[in-house]
């Protein structure tokens, strides 16, 4: 016996529901519960509930049943202001309800009275489709306990039956309750039927019929879940998912340069499941949801949370009663006007926002000032192209047709009207596919009335041909995607002025979009994602820059005069007392230190960012070359001072021989120590730019903008250990510095006759030095107080160095005239009682003149000794018997051995003027004049 076909679309919308209640003052009397059931009165107590005798003007209570029954009738009853309560002419019960298996019928229909529950009192008629024969009961009851009174009949076929084959189509309308959508669907639906029954092209053999039953309720059919070819592997839709919004939303981003949104949503699995896809889109798209808000009811707390996260480009995602709590929220916390931007679902009623509501406290007004400005986003429904499609018909005729078949109902109180092309298509997309599978199965000896839900190969069959649909329907192109949803066009409008504008359209199939420029905004245009923050580099005043580099550069210039000075003056002796060498090293090295003022004022305005690490490593090289010749070969001077003029009196002979080469060796081991240092430094950590970002400041004459302040550095990445080390050296020098000029401050030597000017710059430099170090280091954020600081500590060290150091030599010498010669410079030196110097030098050149003499006689006392020896050795061999026999006899004196020599009669006999020259008469052995006897003086002097 053959099999009719069942195929069931479910074309199910998102439910749209607004109620209006007024509220005055008023009570109503409690009222009792049914049979079988209770009342949950909702905010009271129990207590309170047995006390209370009157409930306020719109207090709600609730029926509620026991067990496995249910409430039919009205499940809520409202108190009026006229203290009765609402529905009170239609009586609420507490049924059973009977098996639900009865209510469908295979290859026939059933009809239930009344719609609604199969509860208590509920009749069930029974019919067969054209070829089918019924057995069984036609009609069921369900008793009170909660039963069927009759067994299921069966539909069985008949073989005598030769018509045209039906195959039926089961669809579920919502044609009541919050959105009674199948009042313009279900005529849509049926115009479809009519004419694809009268077309000989599709489905030749076959009658298309539709049974239908009022939901009551609609699922959302837009819901992303349904995309889940897991759960639903069958399932296709003409209603396109919620998702398709989010390819539009993500151009419309990107067409206005936005790259940071906020989204707040409500806790429901279709707005969730949006936004989740929205999350994908927009992160592959390089866009970023920086806030994301929810809420279940009240949206107070996330609009709030939004307003404080400075949200500016907002998604909304949520039914029309919540938009209305949102906007409320909105207005109060001012989180709209020029600097924000609400993007929302565009299937609310045109005047949503106009809506009274008592479930907020804002008014019309406030509500229009609030949405003003915001851009929907909506499914197109309604070719807007003149086209013929599949049907032969365009959109307008298609409108045309179903105001007629709706006998002139307003097309604004009929429900589902703008989703009525949605199930026109719905019927062509089947009608076609059942069409394209009839020769694939009947190659494979299958025809459509073959299909039972248990047939994997039909269902393959119809499934490949839904899945390859396309064709033009009066609600535009149809086509679907891998997931089942439909490929459509999506609308976008902007409220303008309290109404809605059509500024464009986007194919998200090819990815076009079609724009009107008719969008207006409350400012200039569209406006920022966030509060746009312009960074801003603080420069160096170029004023200070100049005037300080002229500084630098003037002693520059003196140093390059004491350079050339000193250098043209070494052969006078008195330039060449003070080693002009390493006063030439300390005018390089001031040089250099003044170079380095150059760097350091040179930032981001004079130099790219790419060379700007090369500005910072000729500031290091130049300070610390510099600061190792200047310093180093000062201090090196009076290191030498301190070492030489404080040893023990036994080695006090070697003051006098200065060895130039040990000085210069001093200067060029702390030169490599800092270059080695410098080097080092360079290879394993490099200085490279870093940026200092500061407290953001707003201007005065824009409140949306706000200026990032930076300042570039010269950094490396472990920058404090090596300044560390660095300061750490260098600073033990400076204190080393600073205690060498304080020992030797007393000493007066001609080797190096201005050690005691090197200690005054000495005692300059290390206080300058050890100030600004940390003193630049706490101001290093203020450019112009940190450049000023650490470049006038580094003029003023250089200037006080050259002056102390050079200009005394240069008055000298131009005072006295630098063609002098050195026995002039004697003279005059010797007739200055009250100079120690010249006292000193003097004195040198007449211990000098006596020591060679004193070294003549001692070469020729040391000759007489020697041939007094001789002698004396002679005359013991003439007389060696006189010797024996006068052993024991003493020696006249005549006769006697001279005296030996001593070294204390010497050092007694020395003229007063050999006495104060002790340094010269050290030696054993040397002989005065008066050391002789008077008898051998003749001899000595022979």
């Amino acid at each position: 016996m053959e099999q009719l076909l069942f195929l069931i679309i479910f074309y199910l919308l998102p439910t749209l529901i607004s109620s209006i209640h007024n509220s005055t003052t008023g009570g109503c009397a409690i009222i009792r519960p049914p049979r079988d059931g209770g009342i949950r009165y909702r905010g009271l107590t129990q207590e309170q509930i047995r006390s209370v005798q009157i409930l306020p003007e719109d207090y709600e209570i609730e029926y509620i049943c026991r067990g496995s029954r249910i409430i039919v009738g009205p499940k809520v009853r409202k108190c009026l202001r006229n203290g009765t309560w609402t529905d009170m002419n239609q009586l609420s019960r507490c049924l059973l309800v009977c098996p639900r298996s009865w209510m469908s019928l295979e290859n026939g229909r059933v009809a239930l009275q009344p719609p609604g529950q199969p509860v208590e009192g509920t009749v069930l008629r029974y019919s067969c489709h054209a070829g089918f024969l019924l057995e069984g009961f036609s009609i069921s009851h369900c008793t009170k306990l909660g039963k069927w009174d009759s067994p299921k009949p069966l539909c069985v076929y008949d073989s005598n039956y030769t018509g045209k084959k039906k195959l039926y189509i089961g669809a579920l309308f919502p044609m009541s309750g919050g959105w009674p959508g199948g009042q313009a669907c279900l005529p849509a639906a049926q115009m479809a039927l009519d004419l694809v029954n009268n077309r000989t092209d599709i489905l030749p053999d076959y009658e298309l019929e539709l049974i239908h039953y009022d939901s009551m309720f609609s699922y959302g059919s837009s819901s992303p879940a349904l995309s889940n070819r897991q759960r639903f592997p069958t399932f296709f839709r003409t209603h396109p998912s919620a998702t398709l919004h989010n390819p539009t939303r993500v151009r419309l981003f990107q067409k206005w340069g936005w790259t940071k949104i906020a989204t707040i949503q409500q806790t429901t699995e279709v707005f969730t499941s949006t936004l989740d896809d929205l999350e994908e889109r927009v992160k592959e798209a390089g866009i970023e949801i920086s806030v994301r808000q929810s809420f279940l009811t009240d949206p107070a707390v996330a609009v709030k949370n939004l307003k404080r996260q400075d949200a500016r480009i907002i998604v909304g995602l949520f039914y029309e009663t919540e938009a209305r709590k949102v906007f409320c929220e909105v207005f109060k916390e001012k989180l709209y006007g020029k600097k924000y931007v609400w993007f929302l679902i565009g299937w609310y009623a045109d005047n949503w926002f106009k809506i009274k509501d008592p479930a907020i406290n804002c008014t019309v007004e406030n509500m229009t000032e609030a949405v003003e400005g915001h851009v929907t986003t909506e499914i197109v429904m309604l070719n807007p192209e003149t086209v013929r499609g599949a049907s032969n018909l365009t959109s307008q005729e298609f409108l045309a047709q179903l105001m007629s078949r709706l006998g002139g109902k307003n097309p604004e109180e009929t429900g589902g009207f703008q989703e009525a092309p949605l199930a026109y298509d719905a019927v062509w997309a089947l009608a076609l596919a059942l069409n394209k599978t009839v020769a694939p199965l009947r190659a494979k000896g299958w025809t459509l009335e073959d299909f039972n839900y248990n047939n994997k190969e039909i269902t393959a069959e119809i499934y490949r041909a839904l899945n390859t649909s396309s064709f033009e329907g009066v609600s535009g192109h149809v086509v679907f995607d891998a997931q089942g949803s439909r490929m459509a066009w999506t609308l976008i409008e902007q409220l303008q002025g309290g109404s809605y504008k059509k500024i464009g359209y986007y194919d998200s199939t090819k990815g076009n979009l079609s724009w009107y420029g008719n969008d207006k905004w409350i400012g200039l245009g569209p406006p920022a994602d966030q509060t746009k923050v312009i960074e801003e580099f603080r420069y160096l005043s170029q004023k200070l820059f100049v005037s300080v580099s002229v500084f630098a550069g003037l002693g520059i210039l003196l140093g390059i005069v004491c350079l050339s000075f000193n250098i043209y003056n070494s052969s006078i002796r008195y330039i060449q007392n003070s080693q002009p060498y390493l006063n030439n090293m300390t005018a390089v090295g001031c040089v250099l230190a003044l170079a380095a003022v150059f760097p350091l004022g040179i930032d981001g305005l004079h130099v790219h960012r790419s060379q700007f690490p090369v500005v910072c490593q000729f500031r290091l090289w130049l300070l610390g070359l510099g600061f190792s010749l200047a310093y180093g070969s000062m201090f090196t001077k009076i290191w030498w001072v301190h070492t030489v003029f404080t040893k023990k009196d036994e080695k006090k002979e070697k003051r006098k021989h200065l060895e130039p080469w040990k000085l210069y060796v001093t200067v060029a081991v702390l030169l490599a120590i800092d270059v080695l240092s410098l080097l080092i430094w360079q290879i394993m950590d490099p200085l490279h730019i870093t940026v200092e970002k500061f407290t953001k400041e707003a201007p005065k004459e824009d409140l949306d903008v706000l200026i990032q302040p930076l300042l570039e550095h010269c950094s490396s990445e472990k920058m404090n250990t090596w300044l560390g080390v660095v300061y750490g050296y260098k600073g033990l020098l400076l204190l080393l510095g600073i205690f060498l000029a304080y020992e030797t401050k007393s000493i007066s030597t001609e080797k190096i006759n201005d050690h005691r000017a090197v200690g005054m710059a000495i005692y300059n430099v290390a206080v300058l030095c050890m100030i600004t170090a940390p003193v630049t280091m706490i101001l290093s954020s203020q450019q112009d107080a940190s450049f000023a600081f650490a470049s006038l500590a580094i003029i003023f060290s250089v200037y006080i160095t050259l002056v102390v150091l050079f200009v005394p030599k240069i008055r000298r010498l131009i005072t006295r005239g630098e063609w002098q010669s050195e026995q002039q410079d004697t003279l005059k030196t010797g007739s200055s009682n009250n100079n120690d110097e010249e006292k000193s030098r003097q004195l040198e050149r007449e211990n000098r003149e006596l020591q060679k003499i004193i070294q003549e006689k001692e070469e020729r006392v040391t000759e007489l000794r020697n041939q007094l020896a001789e002698r004396q050795a002679l005359r013991s061999r003439r007389r060696p018997s006189v010797q024996n026999q006068n052993q024991n006899h003493s020696v006249p004196s005549s006769q006697a051995e001279p005296p030996s020599y001593s070294p204390a009669m010497d050092k007694r006999s020395l003229p007063p003027s050999f006495s104060n020259s002790s340094n010269l008469y050290q030696g054993e052995g040397k002989l005065s004049r008066n050391n002789c006897h008077n008898s051998r003086l003749p001899l000595l002097y022979k």
